[in-house]
């Protein structure tokens, strides 16, 4: 083939593969390698069946064009590639012929891999979509508002909108408000918006009709399969500003349209959105439409980072811990005092999410312990801990860098006592009567001391 043909074949947003009389790939463009993950070297050259599997009933609509003469129009076709990732194509195969004989055939492949993922992963949402209010854990006074709100919300078909930062377990509240409603018994559906590329999500949403376009077939959308139901879109602000105008309409007319249909269908579904910032953020940045807002947010739940609900981290965590214990066949008891600090310390910029994966990878890490200790965590949180130690021992040395030789051995002892109490305050989130308890002290004495040392 010379350069230019060369140039043309790669240059086609299709999957082209051409193999020869003996099923050696001959033609192998980059679409190609782009749908199927492999490179030339892995392909050209190679025999066809010896280079992908198919499994036992289905065989390769390639091979079948070239061995029979066979034309494959839209046919879906499901196989594996040299290191075993599944792939699903739409292919139209036919067979080359020359002076009557068949020397080869051509496949052109519309990559749906990603589609066909997304609609088993619906069907797992439907069968897994459980989650109760009861099942949220958290005592704290701010996820018990939310919790609140979230209840009052499941009696309207009101569309709600979920804001909280990532980890938090938004789509938890969204299940909770579904399964709380009318409308329980009905599909819960889920997508995250941020997952599917643009050109997927239009047919995704609102399904197709055959011919639309190469390999269409009729499919519907999420809104149809949600009919009567819930939909969630999670990451809402992920989605393409087309989409989202044409999400404000399906909103306001309560109507879908199949790509490439002339007729409208009604459709009874409550929209449930998250994001994962501040709307009034992503509005000014250009990444959610100000009317699609208005639309979405009827009702507005702001679940706290667990940053903001400290007090929920031993609840949380021994939640985690009986829950590796089952899968991992383990009896963990809990954790000791060091962890304990070390975890209401932590920031958690991942949230309970971070929190559940920390558990999870220090139960990985613990040996003929039957307690999550320091050296069981996972290495940077460890390391944080270490760095926090020496850095209060350096302070309790050198009072924050003070080395002053004629400083008296009462005026360290002084500053001391007052780190100390600094420390023991902010680790119990300056609750008085609990840090009194705690050092040793009546809550009037160490009021005494804050007030005497300014704290």
């Amino acid at each position: 083939m010379n350069a230019l043909h060369q140039q043309l074949i790669d240059a086609v947003d299709i999957g082209i593969h051409v193999i020869d009389q003996n099923g050696d790939t001959v033609i192998y463009n980059k679409k190609m390698m782009e749908i199927e993950s492999m490179g030339s070297d892995d392909v050209l050259d190679k025999n066809l069946l010896d280079v992908f599997k198919f499994s036992d009933n289905q065989s390769s609509t390639l091979v079948e064009a070239m061995t029979t003469g066979k034309t494959t129009k839209n046919a879906k076709q499901t196989y594996f590639n040299n290191k075993g990732k599944e792939i699903t194509t739409i292919n139209n195969s036919f067979p080359i012929i020359e002076n009557g004989e068949i020397t080869g055939a051509v496949e052109i492949a519309k990559d749906v891999t990603q589609l066909e993922h997304v609609i088993k992963e619906n069907v797992l949402n439907k069968q897994n979509s459980n989650f109760t209010f009861d099942k949220i854990i958290g005592s704290s006074t701010p996820v018990q508002v939310v919790i609140d709100e979230a209840k009052r919300a499941t009696r309207t078909s009101s569309s709600v909108m979920i804001a909280g930062e990532t980890g938090t377990g938004k789509e938890l509240f969204a299940q909770s408000i579904h399964n709380g409603s009318k409308r329980s018994s009905a599909p819960f559906i889920s997508q995250n918006c941020a997952a599917i590329p643009d050109n997927l999500m239009e047919s995704l949403l609102f399904g197709t009709k055959k011919g639309a376009f190469t390999g269409a077939v009729d499919r519907s959308g999420l809104f149809e399969q949600a009919d009567g139901g819930t939909l969630l879109l999670d990451e809402i602000n992920s989605l393409d500003p087309a989409l989202q105008a044409k999400l404000l309409r399906v909103i306001q007319e309560k109507s879908i349209r199949r790509i490439g249909d002339i007729k409208d269908k009604k459709v009874n579904v409550r929209i449930i959105t998250t994001i994962n910032e501040d709307p009034v953020d992503a509005i000014a940045d250009g990444q959610l439409r100000k009317d699609l807002f208005y639309r979405l947010s009827v009702v507005s739940l702001f679940v706290p980072p667990l940053r903001e609900r400290k007090e929920d981290i031993d609840i949380l965590t021994q939640h985690f811990i009986d829950k590796y214990n089952a899968i991992f066949e383990m009896d963990i008891k809990g954790i000791n005092s060091q962890v304990k600090k070390l975890l209401r310390q932590h920031d958690w910029p991942g949230n309970v999410r971070e929190l559940e994966h920390t558990i999870e990878a220090a139960m990985n890490l613990i040996l003929d312990e039957d307690t999550i200790t320091v050296n069981s965590l996972p290495a940077k949180l460890r390391k944080k801990y270490q760095q926090e130690s020496d850095m209060a021992v350096q302070d309790l040395l050198n009072l924050n860098g003070s080395t002053s030789e004629n400083q008296s051995l009462k005026d360290k002892m002084t500053a001391a006592e007052k780190l100390y109490i600094q420390q023991a305050l902010a680790e119990h989130n300056h609750n008085v009567s609990h840090t009194a308890k705690i050092l040793g002290i009546s809550r009037q004495s160490l009021q005494y001391r804050m007030r005497k040392f300014g704290v």
